[in-house]
Parts: structure tokens; sequence; C-alpha cells
């Protein structure tokens, strides 16, 4: 069951990264809505109402709820960017993807993927080395610095859309 919900393994920290080992990570945030898009371009209104794995979400919800990651995740940077170590808000995910904006067509959440990964990626590559020293206050996972936000950030991204090609893999899709 782990290699369903975790098909590229749980994240993994990477203390004191390069800075071409963020340019890396940027890349990635950078290509996951393209990527993600060709996952789901033929998939049918059945299809994208399956479950990854059995108790998961479906195609559709996972869709929907990385538009909401990368919501909070933008808002998240911006605020370790201008405040001091900030509070950041959290959000109940299982309790998101149960609302009926859940069942909308996938297309508004792509839209919204691709605009918001423009903006943010924009914005990490004006930061500088530094700028990743900042921190937040995470209620899940404590103090984290930037560093480790975008490792998690850029991981959140190609774990779900790992979650979708394998459930097609498995499939024959």
């Amino acid at each position: 069951m782990d290699n369903l919900r975790y098909p590229i393994g749980p994240f993994e920290e990477i203390c004191e990264s390069t800075a071409e080992q963020r340019g890396n990570w940027i890349m990635e945030i950078t290509e996951m809505p393209s990527r993600l898009r060709q996952a789901v371009e033929n998939l049918t209104d059945e299809q994208l109402s399956t479950p990854y794995r059995p108790g998961g979400w479906t195609i559709r919800q996972v869709i929907h709820h990385l538009a909401d990651n990368d919501m909070n995740s933008y808002i998240r940077f911006k605020k370790a960017l201008t405040e001091e170590n900030p509070t950041a808000s959290s959000f109940r995910q299982n309790m998101w993807a149960e609302l009926n904006d859940y069942e909308a067509p996938i297309e508004s959440s792509l839209v919204l993927l691709e605009a918001l990964r423009s903006r943010f990626t924009m914005l990490l590559h004006g930061l500088q080395s530094y700028d990743f020293l900042r921190t937040f206050n995470s209620p899940t996972h404590g103090l984290m610095s930037l560093d480790t936000a975008i490792q998690r950030f850029d991981w959140h991204g190609r774990h779900h859309l790992a979650q979708i090609t394998s459930l097609k893999k498995r499939m024959g899709w």
C-alpha cells in the first residue's frame, strides 16, 4: 500500500542544499504543470473519478488539491520573505477534498497551477542563496526554512503526479 501512496517514496530533506540543486528543483516546479496536463489530457470522467489507491483521492481530487496546495505554498513563501518567522496557515486537506468545488472540471485547476507556478518560479528565480535561509513556522512541521520548503514543494508535485501516472500504468490507460 505504501508504494501506491508514495510511489516516489516519502519526502527526504537534503540539508545544506546547493544553488545547483535549488535550480533543479525550480526547473521541476516549472515543468510540473505541463507534465500533469499531459498525464490527464485524454482521461474520461470515469477515469478522473477513480481513486489512485484504495481509500485514496480520485484523480480529480488530486488535481484540485495540487492547486489548493500551490496557493498556500506561494503565500507561505511570500510571507517568509517579507515577515520574520511568520506562522504559516494550514488547511485541512482531507476536508477540502470533500467540498463541492473538488467535483469541478479539472481545467480550472490546471490553468490555476500553470499561472501560479509561473508566478512562483519568477519569484524563486529572483531569490539569493541567503533568502532560502528565511524561515516560517509550520503548524505541522515546526520551524522550516525556505530551503526545506522548496524541496517539499517540488517533492509534493512529483509525488502526486506519480500517483496519477502509476494508476494509469496499473489500469492500462
